[in-house]
């Protein structure tokens, strides 16, 4: 697994188009993301992992890069192997990339 910070992420994607795979629950989803993200909340992973596909890139997002490491290792331990974390979460993007975003 690779961790990126908010930074490294938003220079990534002007190169690449990973999934980005959102893990919060929907209020939070809700409240603030990521333009592009999907939504699959972190106790929905082990029942939704085969609608995922082990050879995409998968950054894997959460509020504070917490819970997104845990399912980014559930993913990898689960034959994924080009999967990405956002370290700091979307509290970091929205403090480092997009001020604009709404925080909680």
């Amino acid at each position: 697994m690779q961790n990126f910070n908010a930074i490294e992420l938003q220079q990534y994607l002007t190169q690449a188009r990973p999934l980005l795979l959102d893990v919060r629950e929907p209020w939070e989803f809700n409240t603030c993301h990521i333009e592009g993200s999907q939504l699959i909340p972190m106790r929905d992973i082990p029942s939704k992992i085969k609608t995922l596909d082990p050879q995409q890139e998968i950054v894997v997002i959460c509020h504070h890069g917490i819970r997104s490491r845990q399912v980014a290792y559930f993913l990898e331990h689960n034959g994924f192997t080009q999967v990405i974390n956002l370290a700091g979460g979307v509290a970091a993007w929205a403090r480092d990339v997009d001020p604009q975003m709404p925080v909680y």
